[in-house]
C-alpha cells in the first residue's frame, strides 16, 4: 500500500493549518527562518505579485533545505505561501504597528485592493517543484475613524497581511470579494489542488482513511 503523502506547511499561520485541516488534510508545520526584508528589498514595494511569488518560493525552499530528505521513498511534499495585498500597484504586507494599520485601512475605506498569496510546493521525494499566485479581488467598506481605531485596537490588523481578515474581526468591514475567499485567508485551495496534481500528488489521496483520523469537524 503507498503511503498517504506527507505535507509539511513552511508557515506559522494558524489559518493556513485550519483551512487545510477543515479540507480533510493533516500537515506538519515547520516555520521557516527567511530574511523577508531582504527579499522585499530585493523586488522592492512595486512588485505585488513577484514579491509574494519570491517569499513562497524562499520559505518552501528554506524548510526543504531544513528537512534535507531528498530522494526520500514516500511523497513528502513542503507547502510555502505568503500574502501581500496589492493597492494601486503598491505592495501591502503586515503593517509595522498599529499607526501604520490605522494609516492603511484610512487609505483603504471605500476602495478596491488586490490580494495576493503565493504558493510554492517542493516534492522532495522527486526534487520537483510547482507554484503559482493566488489573486481575489477585496472590496473594502467604509468603517469609521472610531471603528477603525477600535479595530486596530484588537491586535488583528497588526498580525497580517494588508491589515485585515475576512473571517475575524475584519470581516463586516469589507463589503464584498471576487475570486476564491480562502485565498484571502492565506491559501487557494483549488490552485494548491492543481499544484499538487501538477507533481504527482492526487488531493483525494491526502484524505485520511481511518475515521480516528479524521478532523473532528468530519462526521
Amino acid at each position: 500500500m503507498t503511503a498517504r503523502p506527507t505535507i509539511v506547511l513552511a508557515s506559522a499561520s494558524p489559518a493556513r493549518r485550519a483551512l487545510l485541516r477543515a479540507a480533510g488534510v493533516s500537515v506538519e508545520v515547520r516555520v521557516s527562518d527567511v530574511d523577508e526584508n531582504a527579499v522585499e528589498a530585493t523586488l522592492g514595494p512595486g512588485s505585488p505579485g513577484p514579491l509574494a511569488l519570491a517569499l513562497a518560493e524562499a520559505k518552501a525552499q528554506n524548510v526543504a533545505a531544513q528537512l534535507n530528505v531528498a530522494n526520500a521513498l514516500d511523497p513528502i511534499l513542503v507547502v510555502g505561501a505568503d500574502t501581500i495585498l496589492d493597492l494601486d500597484g503598491v505592495a501591502l504586507g503586515r503593517p509595522k504597528d498599529a499607526a501604520d494599520a490605522v494609516r492603511r485601512w484610512h487609505e483603504m475605506r471605500g476602495r478596491s485592493g488586490i490580494l495576493l498569496t503565493g504558493h510554492a510546493v517542493i516534492r522532495l521525494d522527486t526534487g520537483t517543484k510547482a507554484s503559482a499566485v493566488g489573486s481575489t479581488v477585496v472590496r473594502f467598506g467604509t468603517p469609521t475613524d472610531a471603528e477603525i481605531a477600535a479595530y486596530v485596537a484588537t491586535g488583528e490588523p497588526t498580525s497580517v497581511a494588508g491589515a485585515f481578515t475576512i473571517d475575524g474581526f475584519g470581516g463586516p468591514f469589507i463589503d464584498g470579494i471576487e475570486g476564491d475567499p480562502a485565498n484571502v485567508a492565506g491559501l487557494s485551495l483549488p490552485l494548491l489542488r492543481r499544484l499538487f496534481a501538477g507533481l504527482g500528488v492526487e488531493w483525494t489521496s491526502l484524505w485520511p482513511t481511518d475515521e480516528a483520523d479524521r478532523p473532528s469537524r468530519w462526521p
